[in-house]
C-alpha cells in the first residue's frame, strides 16, 4: 500500500466515523475515549487533527493537560483527568492523560515530591500500585459505558532527531520547539522502560493499548483511524426507535405545518 492509497482510505475512515459519531450522539448511551501517548515530535496534534477531520466539534473534545495547577496538586492523582471524562454520546480525546503519573512523573521523581503525599505512602511500590489504580479506574469506566483506546504513538530515536532539526531548519516550526524536549532525550531509555511497564499492566481486552509505529505519519493514521472505526463499530449504534407516541406527535406537527399558508 502506497501513500495515496492510505489516504483513500482514511478519508472513507473519516466519513464513516462522522457518521457513526452522529448515531452515538443520538442514542446517548455510550461514550468514547481515545487516550495518546508518545515522545515529543512522535505526532499526536496531526494524527488527532487527521483522523477526527469529520467530526462534528459539538461532539468531540480534546484536552492537552500541562503542568498541574496548585488545585490539582491538592488532590489525588487522577482528579484532574477524570473532569474531562466524555459524556455519554460525546468523543473525549485525551492528548497525553493520567498515564503521564506512571511516565514523566516516574521518570522525573522531584515531580512526585511536589504532588504532597504523606511520605509513608511514597515507598518503591508506588508505581506498581499507580500502575493497578489506572487499570481498576479502566475497568470501572468501561463498565458505565465509556469504551476507552489507548494509542502509543511509537517513535524511533533516529526519527525524532530528524523531525527536532526540520523544526529548527524551517522558521514556520521554529515555535513547535522547545529546548526542553532535546533535555528529555537524554532519558530515552527511562521512558521507553516505564511505557513498557505502563502498557504490559493496563492493556486489556475492554482498553487495549495500541502501539503504533510513528515513523512514517500516514501510516501512524491510518493504524489509529483503522482501530477507532472497529471499536466504534463493535458498539453497534443506531438511532432511537421513535414510539408510537412520538410518531402521532410527529404526525400531529406535520399536520399543523401542512395547514399553514
Amino acid at each position: 500500500m502506497d501513500k495515496g492509497d492510505a489516504a483513500e482510505l482514511l478519508q472513507r475512515g473519516t466519513a464513516w466515523l462522522a457518521e457513526e459519531q452522529d448515531m452515538l450522539y443520538a442514542q446517548d448511551r455510550w461514550s468514547l475515549l481515545l487516550v495518546f501517548q508518545a515522545m515529543d515530535a512522535a505526532g499526536k496534534d496531526s494524527t488527532i487533527k487527521h483522523v477526527m477531520s469529520g467530526i462534528n466539534p459539538q461532539g468531540c473534545q480534546v484536552f492537552s493537560f500541562k503542568q498541574p495547577s496548585s488545585e490539582e496538586l491538592d488532590h489525588d492523582f487522577m482528579w484532574r483527568y477524570v473532569q474531562h471524562l466524555p459524556e455519554r454520546g460525546r468523543i473525549g480525546i485525551f492528548n497525553r492523560s493520567y498515564y503521564e503519573e506512571v511516565l514523566v512523573v516516574r521518570v522525573h521523581p522531584e515531580i512526585l515530591k511536589a504532588q504532597k503525599l504523606p511520605a509513608p505512602l511514597v515507598g518503591k511500590g508506588i508505581w506498581a500500585e499507580r500502575l493497578a489504580d489506572i487499570a481498576h479506574f479502566e475497568d470501572y469506566a468501561t463498565r458505565q459505558g465509556t469504551k476507552i483506546l489507548k494509542f502509543f504513538l511509537h517513535l524511533s530515536h533516529k526519527e525524532q532527531k530528524k523531525r527536532f532539526l526540520k523544526r529548527l531548519d524551517e522558521p514556520e516550526k521554529n515555535w513547535k520547539f522547545s529546548a526542553s524536549d532535546v533535555k528529555e532525550r537524554k532519558f530515552w531509555d527511562d521512558y521507553m522502560q516505564a511505557f513498557e511497564e505502563a502498557i504490559g499492566a493496563t492493556a486489556s481486552k475492554h482498553a487495549p493499548w495500541f502501539v503504533v509505529p510513528a515513523d512514517n505519519r500516514w501510516f501512524t493514521r491510518l493504524i489509529v483511524a483503522a482501530a477507532i472505526v472497529d471499536a466504534v463499530e463493535n458498539l453497534g449504534l443506531a438511532y432511537p426507535k421513535v414510539d408510537a407516541a412520538k410518531k402521532k406527535e410527529l404526525a400531529a406537527v406535520r399536520a399543523a405545518l401542512s395547514r399553514e399558508r
